[in-house]
Parts: structure tokens; C-alpha cells; sequence
């Protein structure tokens, strides 16, 4: 039987060079994340632009629109640890400096007006419901939100994602979204005929309630709402901002290694967009356990008790 050729020094070199780089994977996707915290927490020096700068610089024309911040919670444990027990008195020194340096309203609704029928998310509807003929504007705000750039005003926002300041042309729903889409944790709501037909519709989705889990059901009832509707009502009635970073910023939270590297390879775009860095205007502690450890560590990054 003939002798097998020996394999050529270049050829052993390149399989030892193969090997090497499949051992420095693993490391490098180790790596990924934590490295990834830092780029994003810059991601704003970085060149990254939440709020067209025009906004800034434009005066309001016109009246001035009454606006409103709404929330509330249960403060219950929630699931899967998964606590909001005392976000509502965690958050609220910020909400009220906010509110009360821009001149806006704000409704903080206590634990007694959670409808027990379902989970404390679907409330939010009732809430809106409830405050949307006292003012103009109502902007929601989930419990596990701050405000980290207190200079940003919402009618600077609203101007922002809708081009000008017309209340009786503006649309009457403004979002932003994320990797599952559209988000229910903080949005603009307009007073008008349209808004209130559609909060009816979204509490009316009753299908989509959900116990027991991290889920309530009610942001998945607000996306398929949005899905079914007419183009011409979508461009009508709704705008999605840009960039979810104008208003609804998440934590990078990397320690949650494989889901941080599922967002960072399939979802690079829409994770820059929406990442927190400083001076974005509010961050969101959605899908995180611990919010009361996120909320004390970004009030003193941010310098606020």
C-alpha cells in the first residue's frame, strides 16, 4: 500500500492559523457585549442624532397646548421577579422637577385605580381615557421611566417627529419601536374624536390579556391594531419616530449575554437607534428585573436624588 503524502509546512500552518481563530470566537463574542456597553453609552458623541437640531431652534407658534404626563402603577412584585414595588415613589421627584419646570400637568395614579380584571398594563388605557379631554396632549410614561435630559421639552419632541406645531393637523399618535416593534411604554396621545375611539378599541382587544407572565397582552394588542389599520388611517393618524432614542431610550443591559448578542448580529440598526447614551431624553427599564437598582444607578449618573 502506498505511504500517504505528508501534508506540506504551509499546509500545517493554515489549519494551525484556522484553529487559532476559532478558538478567539468564543472570546470575541465574550467580548462583544461588555465592549458594546461603552460604544453605546457614547453613542450620542458618536455622531448619533435623536433630535433633528432644527427642533431645537424652532419657536412654538401659536397657542400654547396643554400637556400632561400620565402614569401609575400597582406596585406589585410583577413576574418572574420582575418587581415594580416602588418605582411610582422611586421616579417620582424626577417626574414632578420635569413637569413642573416645563409647566406641563402630571397625573400619577395610585395603586387603587389598576383595574384587578386584568394585568396593571392594560390601566394605562382607562388612564388615557379618563385625562385625554383635560388637555391637549397626554404623554404615557410606564412606571420604570425617567427623564434624563430634563432640557428636551415635549413640544420640542412632538415638533421633532410631526414638522410643525399645528394642534388641530397634528396626528394623534406618536410611537416609537424597537426590535418587536411598536411599544406601549411611553407615547404621545392627542386629544381628538379619532384617540378616543382608538383607546376603546385597544381595551376592547380583550383576547389578547394575559396573566402569569412578563407579558400583559396589551402592547401586543396595540401592535396588531396598528397592523390592521388602512393605510390612509396609519398616515392620517399615527407617526412613528425615527429614532426610538427621542423618547423611549433603552439600558444596554450586556450581562444578559445571549439575548445582548441576538439584538447587537440581527438587530444592528434598530439597536443603535434606540440604545441609552447619554443625553437622550428618558431612559426605559423595559423587559430589565432590578428597576429599582437601574433607577438608583441612572438618577446618580445623572446627578439627581
Amino acid at each position: 500500500m502506498a505511504a500517504r503524502p505528508r501534508r506540506s509546512t504551509h499546509h500545517r500552518a493554515r489549519l494551525r492559523r484556522h484553529h487559532h481563530l476559532l478558538l478567539l470566537i468564543p472570546l470575541l463574542l465574550f467580548l462583544l457585549p461588555p465592549l458594546s456597553a461603552v460604544l453605546f453609552r457614547h453613542a450620542n458623541s458618536l455622531g448619533r442624532r435623536c433630535l433633528f437640531l432644527a427642533a431645537r431652534h424652532t419657536p412654538l407658534a401659536g397657542r400654547r397646548l396643554s400637556f400632561s404626563i400620565v402614569t401609575l402603577s400597582d406596585e406589585s412584585r410583577g413576574s418572574r421577579g420582575r418587581s415594580f414595588r416602588g418605582m411610582l415613589n422611586a421616579t417620582a421627584r424626577n417626574r414632578r422637577a420635569y413637569a413642573a419646570a416645563h409647566g406641563y400637568g402630571l397625573a400619577v395614579l395610585p395603586p387603587e385605580a389598576v383595574d384587578r380584571s386584568r394585568p396593571p398594563a392594560w390601566s394605562k388605557v382607562l388612564a388615557l381615557r379618563a385625562h385625554l379631554h383635560r388637555h391637549h396632549w397626554l404623554f404615557w410614561n410606564d412606571a420604570d421611566t425617567l427623564v434624563t435630559n430634563p432640557t428636551i421639552a415635549l413640544e420640542t419632541i412632538l415638533f421633532s417627529v410631526i414638522g410643525h406645531t399645528d394642534f388641530d393637523t397634528s396626528p394623534d399618535l406618536i410611537l416609537t419601536e424597537d426590535i418587536n416593534g411598536v411599544n406601549a411604554g411611553l407615547f404621545f396621545i392627542r386629544r381628538s374624536k379619532w384617540s378616543e375611539r382608538f383607546l376603546d378599541t385597544w381595551w376592547n382587544h380583550s383576547s389578547f390579556v394575559q396573566f402569569g407572565s412578563t407579558k400583559s397582552g396589551d402592547n401586543f394588542a396595540l401592535k396588531h391594531i396598528i397592523d390592521h389599520l388602512s393605510p390612509e388611517e396609519m398616515h392620517a393618524h399615527i407617526r412613528i419616530a425615527k429614532m426610538q432614542c427621542l423618547f423611549n431610550s433603552y439600558p444596554w443591559n450586556w450581562m444578559a449575554m445571549w439575548k445582548s448578542l441576538h439584538a447587537l448580529i440581527f438587530h444592528p440598526s434598530t439597536t443603535w437607534k434606540g440604545v441609552y447614551s447619554d443625553g437622550d431624553f428618558m431612559v426605559h427599564f423595559a423587559g430589565l428585573d432590578d428597576k429599582r437598582g437601574w433607577t438608583s444607578r441612572i438618577l446618580k449618573e445623572i446627578g439627581t436624588p
